[in-house]
């Protein structure tokens, strides 16, 4: 079995795991490993739902945000420059030892780079196309994202949220082609920082928006920017999520990465949730890169599939009627 680069630091590059006294952990995905130190002592900081899950099924106790001092922190280095900087500089500020692993195509040599200015770096290792380092002391606080992003002057979001710098020009794209008619309730799968959500809500029409969106962080931008009584938040993998009256609309732009890895599984999975939850005469709207062919399963779930909009790079998707037999 291949040795993870925190086993190989551990093991033989003299990186010393605190026996006694809390180790935080930011930002490590499902099947991360962390046999090198001991779980009773971890806590997992992740705000990304399915991972979550995931480790406190695992037996880890997992939290939103850090509370209180650590003797060590591990950093998962995102490849999200401003959200790295942010965990660093947060993972420094109440650690005694803060650990960083990351690939290189994370960006983890410019980050040593940068951390040899600030904090004594005390080891290095390397291993399968990445690098691990640690270090002590230091003086990060002007990493800290203590500012949201103002977006379009009206929408705030955060380092490592989808589409932080700006409105996304396929939600954009989507809801240019949304008809005045919604229906009563409408949920909107993997809502982001709620820009779809603020656009469905300006049709008074609308009873109840579900902001369904596993990422704690993006879930928080979305309250700030919904501000609507009708709005409510779910943190919640929109491929697992349910509610207990059905939906008479979903909207939705679903992710088909996680992290560095295409997966456009993902959509799929989204598509066959969104006939789930919806009700018998219920409608899907949803918008996708004109490349990914999702057209197979909204046929094979829906009555009626038909693109309403797009262009080269996107195209707007309408499906009607979910089918009887849904998996």
């Amino acid at each position: 079995m291949s040795h993870s680069r925190l086993t190989h630091a551990v093991e033989a590059f003299g990186l010393v795991v605190p026996i006694e006294g809390r180790v935080a952990v930011f930002a490590p995905r499902a099947g991360y490993d962390l046999s090198a130190l001991p779980k009773e002592n971890c806590t997992l900081i992740q705000p990304l739902k399915p991972d979550y899950d995931a480790f406190a099924a695992a037996g880890y106790q997992c939290d939103i945000e850090e509370a209180g001092t650590y003797a060590m922190a591990v950093v998962v280095l995102p490849r999200a420059k401003a959200q790295a900087r942010d965990l660093l500089a947060r993972a420094a500020a109440v650690a005694d030892v803060v650990v960083v692993d990351g690939q290189k195509t994370d960006g983890i040599d410019s980050v040593l780079k940068e951390c040899r200015k600030r904090a004594d770096v005390q080891g290095v290792a390397s291993k399968a196309h990445g690098k691990l380092f640690w270090f002590q002391g230091g003086d990060f606080a002007e990493w800290r994202a203590s500012e949201p992003t103002q977006v379009d002057g009206r929408f705030v979001t955060l380092p490592g949220v989808f589409s932080a710098d700006g409105i996304d020009p396929a939600s954009q794209a989507l809801a240019a082609a949304l008809p005045a008619k919604l229906g009563r309730v409408v949920a909107d799968l993997g809502a982001g920082w709620g820009y779809l959500s603020s656009k469905i809500l300006e049709n008074e029409n609308v009873r109840d928006v579900h902001l369904v969106e596993a990422d704690h962080v993006a879930l928080d931008c979305a309250r700030r920017n919904a501000t609507d009584a009708r709005a409510q938040f779910h943190w919640a993998d929109a491929t697992q999520w349910v509610l207990k009256e059905r939906v008479d609309t979903v909207v939705m732009n679903p992710p088909f990465h996680t992290g560095r890895k295409a997966e456009p599984g993902l959509g799929v999975e989204f598509i066959q949730s969104a006939a789930r939850i919806l009700t018998p005469s219920g409608h899907l709207w949803m918008v996708a890169n004109r490349h990914l062919p999702y057209e197979t399963t909204l046929q094979a779930c829906f009555a009626k599939v038909d693109e309403v909009a797009g262009d080269n790079r996107f195209k707007v998707l309408h499906a009607q009627r979910p089918a009887r037999k849904r998996r």
